[in-house]
């Protein structure tokens, strides 16, 4: 059997980057440092994410004429550069409509009268070679791209150097129009430029869709996602390559900016394909979600600017996790614990928060809200004469703590970390201006079940970027002791909420999967049990619309991707 002889070669390279949200200057000076890398590497082509010269999602932000402006100058200085005879870019950002003879960048623009695409632009030699919009905007779960970009018509391939080039944007991959267009019209290769949220199994079913497209193309598919938090939203990375036979070429890591150089070459049967490249395995489960949340938390302090992180400590599983992420996050020198026991606090749970802070290395704090109690209770007396306690007294203790992480934050300038998992957030076990204080909340998308086995995961693993200790981070028995809140004595969570097994499964039946009592109900679950949760659920909305964003980790959210009415009569199961 011969060798077919190689008639066309490329280098690309492609920069899994971490870009910020409005920092146009440090997005641009990113994609440089990028180019240098690609320069020196001996590439002919850099490739960056989907909107990597904003950051994504930019949403309202695109409105702004100041915006746009600003990312024409970088659009045209990034233009120039490419006339060194360095790499050219294919670079993600936002395009006007604007009808001009000549290159757009040549002239200012506003918004008045225009409209925005989400774009690929590819610039080469000093000119912009060609741009395109993206074709399939998402109008789903976290993104609303149909509110401020225009969609961008079914193009042919960009001409780079010889070579028909093939651009998507994101989107564009979930439907077969885009790519069938691009290959009818010549394209030699496949590249898509992409923001694509991380939730838990993502990763294979994108190279599946990679898969399918290449079945109907008979073109190698290059994969690049950003990676990155942006609020509640985080991207993972996991860039891969996938030749015309469908084999894996090259894999970037997840949760990790990476810089990923592939040798591409045609043969004589004009088939283009890529060189095996380094590949880098996905992180199972577990790992995968534990690098998110830390990943989240991360990139909003960091990106927001924010000296450390205050964490009310209470010697249960939730505050433990949350304290681990936040030290393995930004490092135990910028992390505070606070203990506010209570008269109904538990030597127990006094010990096994100490313990917890000391295993983690962090400042630790005890600050006892009981004389807070008092005052409440003297100044409340008039009022609450000739009542008996009821979660008034309980939710005066939350409210008591989250009034002192409050006024901790406003000393130290450090964002309170919320604790509350998403079990809790569904059926409204948490207390608003009390537990919920927070500018930010690592496990909101955690639920209860999941908080138990990532807590026993990371005290046998710690990731590779982790800043926080080796070994054992969450003392066993915050992990096995029965969860409680601690309010009154004798409580447990279970007082109030079915078994966490129970619980949890029926509100993926809910929320993730919007199953009809039937279909419930035929996964084994009470009647009166399901009926239980969906009325917490339904009752809890307006606590959950004053909740602190959140690392979003599942499909489906309680923030962008589960907008209920607060004021609704519907009550669907309850209502019998």
């Amino acid at each position: 059997m011969t060798e077919k002889l190689t008639l066309k070669k490329l280098i690309i390279a492609f920069a899994q980057m971490n870009p910020t949200v409005g920092d146009i200057r440090g997005n641009a000076d990113l994609i440089r440092a990028a180019r240098q890398k690609a320069a020196d590497a001996g590439a002919d082509l850099l490739v960056t994410p989907e909107l990597s010269l904003v950051g994504y999602p930019p949403e309202d932000l695109v409105l702004k004429p100041e915006l746009l402006l600003e990312a024409q100058a970088e659009l045209r200085a990034l233009m120039a550069e490419t006339g060194d005879g360095g790499p050219g870019i294919l670079v993600g950002a936002p395009m006007p409509d604007v009808k001009l003879q000549d290159n757009p960048f040549k002239k200012a623009f506003t918004t008045t009268g225009s409209e925005i695409y989400n774009a690929a632009v590819l610039l080469d030699g000093g000119n912009l070679v060609g741009w395109k919009g993206k074709h399939f905007l998402c109008d789903y779960s976290v993104f609303d791209e149909k509110r401020v970009f225009k969609q961008g018509a079914l193009t042919g391939p960009f001409s780079f150097r010889g070579v028909r080039v093939g651009v998507f944007i994101c989107e564009d991959m979930w439907d077969s129009d885009v790519c069938e267009t691009l290959a009818e019209a010549g394209a030699e290769m496949l590249i898509g430029i992409n923001g694509s949220q991380f939730n838990a199994g993502k990763t294979d079913t994108r190279q599946h869709l990679a898969i399918e497209r290449i079945k109907e193309c008979d073109l190698p598919l290059a994969y690049l996602n950003m990676v990155g938090g942006q609020d509640d939203i985080v991207f993972d990375g996991g860039s891969f390559v996938l030749n015309a036979d469908c084999s894996l070429q090259a894999q970037a890591p997840m949760f990790d900016e990476h810089f990923m150089v592939t040798e591409w070459a045609a043969g004589s049967d004009g088939i283009w394909a890529c060189a095996p490249a380094q590949k880098i395995a996905p992180e199972d489960e577990l790992a995968a979600i534990y690098r998110a949340l830390v990943l989240g938390v991360r990139d909003y302090i960091r990106k927001n600017r924010f000296p450390g992180i205050v964490i009310g400590m209470s010697g249960g599983i939730d505050s433990g996790l949350s304290a681990a992420i936040a030290v393995d996050a930004i490092g135990a020198d910028r992390v505070r614990c606070v203990m506010m026991p209570s008269p109904y606090t538990s030597k127990e749970s006094l010990e096994d928060a100490e313990l917890a802070t000391e295993l983690l290395g962090v400042k630790y704090d005890s600050i006892s809200i009981g004389p807070a109690m008092k005052a409440f209770e003297e100044m409340l007396a008039p009022v609450m004469a000739g009542t008996e306690a009821d979660t008034t007294e309980e939710n005066i203790q939350a409210r008591s703590r989250g009034l002192t992480l409050m006024a901790i934050s406003n000393k130290l300038g450090f964002m309170v970390l919320s604790t509350g998992n998403k079990s809790e957030m569904s059926v409204g076990y948490a207390t608003l201006y009390g537990d919920m204080c927070g500018g930010y909340n690592a496990l909101k998308d955690v639920y209860k079940t999941k908080v138990f086995a990532l807590s026993r995961w990371r005290n046998e693993n710690k990731p590779d970027d982790a800043l926080g200790p080796d070994g054992t981070v969450m003392p066993e028995r915050i992990i096995t002791k029965p969860p409680s809140a601690e309010l009154k004595p004798d409580q447990t969570d279970q007082d109030s909420l079915p078994e966490y097994d129970v619980l949890d499964g029926i509100l993926e039946c809910l929320i993730e999967e919007e199953l009809p009592l039937v279909d419930i109900l035929a996964r084994g679950y009470d009647e009166s049990t399901v009926r239980r949760v969906w009325r917490m659920l339904d009752l809890a909305e307006y606590k959950r619309r004053q909740s602190a964003p959140g690392v979003r980790v599942t499909l489906r959210d309680l923030a962008r991707d589960r907008r209920y009415p607060i004021t609704n009569a519907f009550r669907g199961l309850t209502n019998r």
